[in-house]
């Protein structure tokens, strides 16, 4: 009885408790938890990523086709290492409001598919392999960029607790891969920062938009909630208004962000015509309906997606014509 009643027995149990493998049941729960049977996160991390990379490529005629491929299949486990990093943390810190939220009330923590412990250690597990993975496959210059957002990561899922503006630091640290590729892939060493803060700028208008919409989902829920905070609950009925202001910064931001970058006609008629997509879905989305909101939130990677194809095909024909 002494033995089983020593602290340093009862610790040593406990940590051998919390570091044995994991069932069946925790490995589809961090399946779940890094949100990889849903990868719109990856595609909302990696579209602007992809951006920058094919804006270089246009800007930069030393840069070789083979190094931006490179460079544009390496970011893809990175976006997906950087998205499922917050998706875990997220759910963690989230975990007393999911359980009273109808949509997120299955999540794995919620349904007790994982224990608070052991999801922990699962981030933990993430966040060392992800800093050595980055540590190793990135320049000096794009690590240091990607720092500067790093403890967004733990802000951004308290943000319910204390603020209605939560995509603001979603989208901060969701873009930021556009400053990562283009210090990654550069050249010449020179950063473009008025082009890129034009188009990050513009990518956290476009977060705060799909984001904001997204919410409507849960506001029947999160009303009732002491201490919930989300745009939602403080736009109401203003969201769609604001949101269409936010679309417009958002398509003019980038606009002006290719324009300085020199690009062509291609880039334009994919602007206009993500823009064709965008707009019209937003201004006839129903945000009493969870179902539109949510169908207007999966229209977000193919707006990304068609921007991206204007980018790569303007560099092709620059670099034809050229």
């Amino acid at each position: 009885m002494a033995l089983k009643s020593n602290p340093l027995v009862v610790l040593f149990f406990k940590t051998q408790k919390l570091l044995e493998p994991p069932t069946s049941t925790e490995i589809q729960a961090c399946w779940e938890l890094c949100r990889l049977h849903n990868n719109i996160g990856f595609w909302v991390v990696y579209l602007p990523t992809a951006w920058a990379i094919a804006m270089a490529y246009k800007a930069q005629p030393e840069i070789t086709t083979l190094n931006a491929i490179r460079l544009a299949l390496l970011y893809v486990p990175l976006c997906f290492g950087i998205k499922s990093l917050i998706m875990t943390i997220d759910d963690i810190l989230d975990y007393p409001f999911d359980g009273q939220v109808e949509r997120t009330k299955n999540r794995p923590l919620p349904r007790g598919a994982i224990t608070l412990q052991r999801a922990w250690v699962f981030f933990g597990l993430q966040a060392v392999i992800g800093v050595e993975l980055a540590s190793q496959v990135l320049s000096l210059r794009a690590l240091y960029v990607s720092m500067v957002v790093w403890p967004l990561y733990i802000i951004y899922p308290t943000c319910k607790r204390w603020t209605n503006l939560a995509p603001i630091p979603l989208g901060l640290m969701f873009k930021v891969g556009i400053f990562m590729a283009w210090s990654d892939i550069t050249a010449n060493g020179s950063i473009p920062w008025d082009v890129l803060t034009c188009v990050y700028l513009g990518a956290v208008l476009w977060t705060i938009t799909y984001e904001t919409v997204y919410q409507h989902q849960d506001i029947l829920d999160d009303v009732k909630i002491p201490g919930m905070h989300s745009p939602a609950l403080l736009l109401r009925g203003y969201t769609i208004p604001v949101c269409s202001v936010t679309a417009v910064g958002f398509l003019g931001l980038l606009a002006l962000g290719g324009w300085l970058n020199g690009q062509g006609v291609a880039f334009y008629v994919s602007v206009g015509v993500a823009g064709c997509i965008l707009l019209p879905t937003l201004l006839r989305t129903d945000i009493e309906s969870p179902a539109e909101c949510r169908a207007f939130f999966l229209t977000t990677p193919l707006v990304g997606q068609i921007i991206l194809l204007g980018f790569v095909v303007d560099a092709i024909v620059h670099r034809i014509v050229v």
